[in-house]
């Protein structure tokens, strides 16, 4: 029963309510609105019982309303704000004790669809990744108005400034979507950059990724022949000033930007006081108002690029007799050098950026491929300068500087500013150090999109890499918002009869895809198609919000029943041209890596029965029940079939266990002697792993969920190659593509994929790979002993199982209710172990025990869960593996 209102519970409180889309973000989907909340409470065994939610368009003038029934705290739609309004929110919550006091309130400010801008795409002619274009507008104001947004967006990338002042603090905006279909739109608050009288605004304008060189084929103008911007200066009356034929353009110092290439700077051709309303602009030529669908304009939903993290960069001692000044930042990221430099007019300064050294000493730039990854800049006058490119970004460790004097380095790192959720430390240095070099790669390659490497020339979209990693990614950052823009891409590119793109954006044409003796089609291919139906999956049992599910249930309908298509009468899927397979196998050929051990045909049925029992999950939760069991028994069937027809073979290889007893395909009573068979091969070859990209999350899963914990433990703590730790000892801040990038003799791997074989060509060699750091979701469940047991954490399963000489871990997520963190210590058979839960958790104890093992808890009796607060568990006699 739901205590009255003038009944309050004085011991709980509400202490965060946000959006869907994060704090901070400005014009945001006018539409489907949800709130989350978290709580604290001194009362043990308090749990909400209801909720009342309270909105208006002003926080003094709330209006409550209706109380709800429901322990639901994630996800909540509410009322959406009108598209350009805002709409303010406060929740209260009932505990049996009775009513919170309301929360902080709460304001969402939705954006404008671009069809409901007055503004035109602009721009004026240029070359392609040439100079950047300068558009420019001056306009009066009679006074600062209360308040002012600027809605900014382009075909390419935009900066904006306002009166010498830089908008915001993103960096290439608005970033990477399905341009074709949608273009996202940010909103800024510029209220304190206008002044009363003069003010002018200045849009410059690169190509980036609509224009810009994309992908291995050498493609440029993928989305469109002409780049430009789109600018909407609102004010409380209406349009202060929007792009339009009225604005003129021209060029300033930047001569070249390419994602790719670099930025070319030559600063005697700057533009002095372009930023104030006194420059003369009359030999600019007007601009060209660029015909474009305003539809695609939207609002952004997701959090942009940032600058996260400054490294100052290390000098260091050159011995090859090369002039160029030799800067380490000691630690591979994505983003750029800022320098100060000395020197006089007319100098050129060159930046040369590389993610290692060859044994030699000189940058190793192989790996690069064509992308020359160089920002130069000419010096206008005697002295000392700051420089810093624009609309590029390098993926980089090192960098040489030539050309002149060195003051300072920094390196900026960039990436979806996605806030860190999770947190592990544990007794072994390496390991630690590894789980590091996995939120480094996570940073540095989700910039707008999951790309594959931020250093050659590709930085692509991969799915096959985004459905590998997507469970942990969605541990380590809060990363719903970054799945569902990128997921509503990958509808975006799905085909009419279901298929789904090995690239989201999707940027292939088919004859760019060459593996083998010719062309092959992208589309479909199995572990990476079968993202639609994984990254939804993982984001949803991360956040508990159905937000994702809702949005994505048709895309992952139509992947299914594309498969169940292609599979027609014989149920399994027949022999393709093409599958990627277990891609990257450690003994696959080295210009060949589709040649997996494991079959393709069996790896791509096995991905078409997890997808189908995803599907059905998802039809329970957001869908038609009675699709859901239809879905399952079609899982079962092909499962059946593909173990009848593949099964024996593929249960020998790694691979091939790991798919037959995570994904069950195996029958039930089959199962413990795979495992078991698997466990053998572990020992024999000490922990060497031998999966690829397919096979390497779940490998770890399919041992210690099968009784094999020791084995898992030698796998992940193996230091020879091929291994995690392997990398670790020789140097690597980020995850490397292949498991032996740098050789056991100190050399490094030339990475082959020959002309022939591969669309590629040349080296594919990127010591910033995301892909195999895929098993840091196992160490968060298993060495730390965190997972969801229910979506979202809403029941956590707290099971630490030490092993491997580990004698202690401590490790922590940010979940939607709040901080769940775990700190456990082994003495001798003892481990005792600190729990903290979040209000609205329920804590599901699986703890290692043995026959002779006495548990306590908070120095009482056992007990099977543990509601909010912090316990001491203490086991005797535990098992290790």
């Amino acid at each position: 029963m739901i205590a009255p209102h003038s009944v309050i519970d004085s011991a709980t409180r509400l202490t965060l309510v946000r959006s869907q889309h994060g704090a901070g973000l400005l014009g945001v989907p006018a539409r489907g609105t949800r709130l989350s909340w978290q709580a604290s409470s001194s009362t043990p065994g308090a749990e909400q019982v209801a909720y009342q939610i309270a909105t208006g368009t002003d926080a003094g003038a709330l209006v409550p309303g209706d109380v709800i029934e429901s322990p639901a705290a994630v996800g909540v739609l509410v009322p959406d704000p009108q598209p350009g309004t805002s709409l303010t929110y406060a929740v209260r919550i009932a505990t049996q004790q009775g009513w919170t006091a309301w929360s902080e309130p709460i304001t969402v400010e939705a954006g404008l669809p671009g069809s409901a801008l007055q503004a035109r795409v602009i721009g004026i002619p240029s070359p392609v990744e040439g100079p950047v274009q300068v558009l420019r507008r001056v306009f009066s104001l009679p006074d600062v108005p209360p308040t002012a947004r600027l809605r900014l967006s382009a075909l390419g990338l935009v900066d904006a400034w306002i009166n010498g002042r830089r908008v915001g603090d993103a960096y290439l905006t608005p970033g990477w979507t399905s341009y074709q279909q949608r273009i996202l739109v940010d909103t800024h608050d510029v209220t304190e950059l206008l002044v009363a009288g003069g003010n002018v605004i200045v849009l410059e304008v690169g190509d980036g990724w609509y224009r810009g060189r994309m992908g291995f084929a050498w493609r440029t103008e993928i989305y469109g022949e002409r780049s430009g911007a789109i600018a909407q200066l609102d004010g409380p009356d209406g349009v202060i000033v929007a792009t339009d034929a009225s604005w003129r353009g021209g060029f300033g110092a930047v001569r070249g930007a390419s994602i790719y290439d670099g930025t070319e700077v030559d600063f005697t051709r700057a533009l002095a006081a372009v930023h104030t309303p006194a420059f003369d602009d009359s030999a600019w030529a007007g601009v060209d108002v660029i015909d474009h669908d305003p539809e695609v304009f939207e609002p952004r939903s997701a959090p942009p690029i940032r600058v996260v993290a400054e490294l100052p960069m290390r000098r260091l001692e050159r011995r090859d007799g090369k002039e160029a000044a030799r800067f380490d930042a000691g630690q591979n990221v994505a983003g750029w050098v800022r320098l100060v430099v000395r020197g006089r007019a007319g100098d050129v300064v060159r930046v040369r950026h590389a993610e290692i050294l060859e044994p030699s000493g000189d940058l190793h730039t192989a790996a690069l491929r064509s992308a020359e990854a160089t920002d130069t800049y000419v010096l206008d006058r005697d002295g000392e300068h700051v420089l810093e490119p624009q609309f590029t970004f390098h993926g980089f460790q090192f960098a040489d500087v030539a050309g002149a004097e060195v003051v300072s380095a920094t390196a900026r790192a960039i990436s979806s500013d996605l806030p860190q959720r999770g947190e592990f430390h544990s007794s072994h240095p390496a390991l630690d150090r590894f789980h590091e070099n996995v939120r480094w790669s996570q940073r540095d390659n989700f910039v707008s999109v999951p790309t594959d490497c931020p250093q050659r020339d590709e930085r692509l979209g991969w799915t096959g890499d985004a459905q590998a990693f997507a469970a942990t990614a969605s541990t380590i950052m809060d990363t719903e918002a970054f799945w569902r823009t990128w997921l509503h891409d990958l509808t975006a590119d799905q085909g009419a009869d279901g298929a789904v793109a090995s690239i989201v954006p999707d940027i292939i044409r088919f004859e760019d895809m060459r593996m083998g003796e010719g062309p092959v089609d992208n589309m479909g291919r199995a572990g990476w198609a079968d993202a639609a139906t994984i990254v939804p999956w993982a984001a949803y049992e991360a956040s508990g919000s159905d937000e994702v599910l809702v949005q994505q249930l048709g895309s992952m309908r139509a992947w299914v029943e594309h498969l169940r298509r292609r599979a027609g009468e014989g149920l399994v899927l027949p022999t393709e041209p093409f599958q990627y397979g277990d891609w990257l196998d450690p003994d696959a050929p080295g210009d060949r890596p589709w040649l997996a051990k494991v079959s393709s045909d069996y790896v791509a049925n096995a991905f078409y029965v997890r997808s189908a029992r995803l599907l059905a999950r998802a039809e329970r939760l957001v869908g038609d029940l009675a699709r859901g069991d239809q879905y399952d028994a079609l899982a079962d069937r092909v499962a059946d079939a593909t173990w009848r027809r593949w099964g024996a073979d593929a249960a020998t290889t790694q691979t091939g266990a790991a798919l037959a007893l995570e994904f069950e395909i195996a029958p039930v009573d089959e199962r413990s002697t795979i495992a078991d068979a698997l466990a053998a091969d572990v020992r024999a070859i000490d922990g060497r792993i031998s999966t690829g990209f397919l096979g390497t999350p779940l490998v770890l899963f399919a041992l210690s969920n099968n009784g094999h914990l020791a084995e898992a433990y030698r796998m992940l703590l193996r230091r020879e190659a091929p291994s995690w730790l392997y990398q670790v000892d020789r140097g690597a801040t980020t995850v490397w593509e292949r498991w032996d990038a740098i050789l056991p003799d100190g050399s490094i791997n030339p990475g082959d994929m020959d002309a022939g074989a591969s669309s590629e060509g040349g080296s594919m060699l990127s010591f910033n790979h995301y892909a195999y750091g895929a098993m840091i979701d196992w160490v968060y469940r298993t060495v730390a002993g965190i997972a969801p047991a229910a979506p979202g954490y809403r029941v956590a399963r707290i099971a630490p199982r030490p092993g491997g000489g580990i004698d202690h871990a401590r490790a922590a997520i940010e979940t939607s209710y709040g901080r769940l963190a775990i700190a456990w210590e082994l003495t001798g058979e003892e481990l005792t172990v600190t729990l903290e839960v979040p209000f609205g958790v329920t804590a599901q104890l699986d703890l290692p025990v043995t026959a002779a093992s006495e548990v306590s808890v908070n120095e009482g009796p056992a007990a099977a869960a543990l509601g909010h607060g912090v316990h001491r568990i203490t086991v005797t006699a535990v098992a290790i593996g």
